[in-house]
């Protein structure tokens, strides 16, 4: 595994920002979701060393952060939530300056590449404190990606994109996704839906899940609601004969959706009803949550 946590911590004085957590990465993207304050960025400066733990151990590529912090920092790639720039530097120049605090041969090579994989051509005339918020954010990813890290750490790398921007970044770390470890914490749950096959959800400092995304939204299905789309007009009184039932509400149009204790007796009577009644099903299913409903349900405080 890429990234292995073992009952790790952190505290700040009586508070607990990071609370015995465990979990391990390997190869692909990670999305690490959380309300503000939940203990996301914590986790991740410990990570790439710039934060110790008050206890609990992890490592990055088999080295430890606390005792290795100089091939940690060799083998792992780091956007953080505040992407530190030096505003009076050029792009270029900044990112000269990146590939030679990683000591770096054939600088120029390193540089360009990086800058075609972010898209930052047109913008390497200019001063990092002249760029919009979108593209700090590429010169971000950019730094983080030049000394081509096993582990990249990316803390909102999204933040300040617009559409067409986003759609750039999401494919290329997408793409990174198939060869290295990406821990990615974002807000934008469409952006984790695009993105991650699995996901750890963390609240005050705890995991409260941690599955692939699809397993995470079925656990949190309401498996008592059956929702049914039909094709023809009706009133709620019009399923009064059908049981077991406990209530019924309009969705919208055609749909309902019915609360029962015994959904598969429901099914099977809802599909023999529309048969006796000669009323064509559009679709029957159980309700279903977006992972933003889980996020809020697991984090609801």
């Amino acid at each position: 595994m890429s990234i292995v946590v073992k009952e790790l911590s952190r505290t700040y004085g009586e508070q607990i920002a990071v609370n015995n957590i465990s979990f391990e990465i390997g190869k692909g993207i990670v999305g690490f979701l959380g309300p503000n304050g939940a203990g996301k960025s914590t986790t991740m400066k410990m990570l790439t060393t710039y934060v110790p733990p008050t206890s609990g151990t992890a490592s990055v590529c088999g080295f430890d952060i606390e005792k290795n912090i100089l091939d940690v920092r060799k083998h792992v790639g780091y956007l953080p939530e505040s992407n530190p720039l030096y505003y009076d530097m050029y792009v270029r120049e900044y990112l000269n300056f990146a590939a030679g605090v990683h000591q770096l041969s054939n600088v120029k090579a390193v540089v360009d590449r990086v800058i075609g994989m972010t898209g930052l051509g047109k913008e390497v005339h200019k001063k990092l404190g002249q760029l919009s918020k979108g593209y700090k954010q590429r010169v971000g990813l950019a730094q983080a990606m030049i000394h081509n890290p096993d582990v990249l750490i990316l803390d909102e790398p999204t933040s300040g994109l617009d559409p067409n921007q986003l759609a750039d970044i999401r494919d290329l770390i997408v793409q990174l996704g198939k060869e290295k470890t990406v821990l990615l914490s974002t807000h934008i749950m469409q952006e984790v839906q695009a993105m991650c096959s699995r996901v750890i959800i963390i609240k005050d400092g705890s995991i409260v899940a941690d599955d692939a995304i699809g397993n995470i939204q079925a656990q949190s299905e309401n498996k008592n609601t059956i929702v049914i789309t039909l094709e023809v007009d009706l009133q709620q009184a019009d399923f009064k004969a059908l049981a077991p039932v406990d209530s019924i509400r309009l969705v919208e149009g055609r749909t309902w959706a019915f609360q029962t204790s015994n959904p598969d007796m429901l099914r099977k009577a809802l599909m023999q009803w529309a048969l006796e009644n000669d009323y064509t099903i559009a679709a029957l299913q159980t309700e279903t949550k977006s992972l933003e409903d889980v996020f809020r349900q697991l984090t609801n405080r």
